[in-house]
């Protein structure tokens, strides 16, 4: 089995692109067989986060789908959430906290941290609990793209993720912002509202804002500081 142990050893599976999921659902149909239930998927239930749910569904339906729940997001992203689990009942969708309320977090580390500190709120709020969802578990799944941004651009369908010593699989690596809204259309699937207001990205309310940029979907994340992550996704 592959696993971040084993990973300079085992051969790694390709996949074809040249098909209507462009390799997604080959992905985690290997995925799933490969890891069975050791496996989970890390939704921001963002509109990639909708398209995985649906092609997971497919190939896993009481698949576990796990949602950071900060606290501080939108009521927009809880409304999708329920909207999720009305379409696929039986997905096992876990709603992880931080072991910090936001009360205690200002309590030791000050009012509004994501103002102040933002790398460490992610840090508090993303990192760590993802990194107690991910313990004992050998590989998540992602919805990254390589054209997001620069720092995504050399996904690959799976990857040695350092940062939480797990195989992390990315099955949209090769999908357009084109692609992805295609797919909802055609199969009429729930959304966010609030991507239709201008916020082609959706993370936490206070480090969300609509896109600066029309030609970067990730303009509107953290504003006016130098970040471009979480921290979920860097080395």
């Amino acid at each position: 089995m592959l696993t971040y142990q084993t990973w300079e050893t085992e051969e790694k599976p390709s996949f074809p692109h040249d098909n209507e999921t462009k390799g997604a659902l080959d992905v985690l149909a290997w995925a799933y067989r490969q890891y069975e239930n050791n496996i989970v998927y890390a939704c921001s239930f963002g509109i990639e986060g909708i398209v995985l749910i649906d092609l997971i569904s497919q190939v896993k339906p009481d698949a576990e789908i796990v949602f950071l729940d900060t606290g501080l997001h939108f009521r927009e992203t809880y409304e999708t959430i329920e909207k999720v689990k009305e379409k696929y009942p039986s997905l096992r969708i876990v709603m992880k906290q931080p072991s910090l309320s936001l009360d205690e977090q200002a309590k030791q580390f000050g009012d509004e941290l994501w103002k102040h500190h933002p790398n460490k709120c992610c840090e508090l709020r993303k990192v760590i609990p993802l990194r107690e969802v991910l313990t004992g578990v050998t590989a998540w799944i992602s919805g990254l793209r390589r054209e997001q941004s620069p720092t995504r651009s050399h996904v690959q369908y799976i990857n040695k993720d350092d940062k939480f010593q797990s195989i992390k699989i990315c099955p949209l690596i090769h999908w357009t912002w084109k692609d992805v809204w295609n797919y909802v259309y055609k199969y009429e699937l729930p959304y966010n509202v609030l991507h239709d207001q201008g916020y082609p990205s959706i993370g936490c309310e206070p480090c969300t804002a609509p896109a600066l940029d029309p030609n970067d979907l990730r303009s509107g994340r953290w504003v006016g500081h130098k970040k471009t992550e979480c921290g979920l996704h860097i080395s």
